[in-house]
């Protein structure tokens, strides 16, 4: 690609980050039925998780987790709690309610345009006391984990899809989001993609608290190779408009971080 071709892939690429104002009617509009708000259970193993966090978090100062918070890297070899991670899956993605009736949506612990919330999480699991090495995918509206089965070279192969960064193959948890656009895009159309990834980020801001608020630390991940790391969930890259299409779009390790001296 030389330097006018790379100027012009990036001006096509900037306006994603437009408001588009393009007068087209949505789905919404047109009385299409809405997507589901989440995906369905598809494993017959199901973890329940607890919303008892008293004993997990250990510091509620709020000005104390902001000023805290930094990315972080290295983790100790300590396992995380089950009670620990059903906490940073509840601030991240947590259904407090279900509102509306013939069209519904979800109240969570983080904000989505138009409470669409179009993301769907999946977990690496390597040291989480309770539950085997293998992948995991959050059920927020049961507040469950379902087990989706082990992967044989479980952190050779998501440190290749991840370019290399060891400290997230090795994570005690490495939490995945991949997007389901056309739950954003039944309303927004154009803006969707913009939304979501906006959404994106409120999403990884509240995991990067909530490990502060138990002791852990967390680092976002935005670089990784997408055919490699759709094909670790078993989800296909071709480039697709279906309303089913899903994809991986952001990404971050948790573990416990080594305790400073006072």
């Amino acid at each position: 690609m030389d330097k006018e071709q790379l100027k012009a892939k990036l001006k096509e690429l900037r306006e994603v980050m437009k408001t588009n104002d393009d007068d087209i009617d949505s789905d919404q509009d047109l009385g299409v039925t809405q997507p589901p708000l989440t995906k369905e259970k598809i494993s017959d193993k199901i973890i329940p998780l607890t919303k008892e966090f008293d004993q997990v978090v250990i510091n509620n100062d709020f000005l104390s987790l902001v000023n805290t918070r930094t990315s972080k890297r290295k983790y100790t070899d300590e396992s995380l709690k089950l009670e620990e991670l059903a906490f940073l899956l509840w601030a991240s993605q947590g259904v407090k309610k279900v509102i509306g009736t013939g069209r519904k949506a979800t109240i969570r612990t983080v904000p989505s345009a138009g409470a669409r919330h179009p993301f769907e999480t999946y977990l690496f699991v390597n040291r989480v006391n309770g539950l085997e090495q293998g992948l995991y995918h959050y059920l927020p509206l049961e507040h469950a984990l379902e087990f989706l089965g082990t992967i044989e070279n479980q952190i050779q192969k998501v440190d290749a899809a991840y370019c290399g960064q060891a400290f997230f193959a090795n994570a005690p948890v490495a939490f995945v989001w991949t997007v389901v656009p056309y739950r954003t895009e039944w309303r927004y159309t154009t803006n969707a993609q913009k939304y979501a990834l906006l959404d994106a980020g409120h999403l990884c801001q509240n995991l990067y608290l909530a490990s502060e608020a138990i002791g852990c630390g967390t680092c976002g991940i935005g670089a990784y190779e997408q055919p490699l790391a759709d094909a670790l969930l078993g989800l296909d890259s071709t480039p697709s408009a279906e309303e089913d299409n899903e994809f991986v779009v952001y990404a971050a390790s948790v573990g416990r971080v080594e305790k400073k001296e006072s």
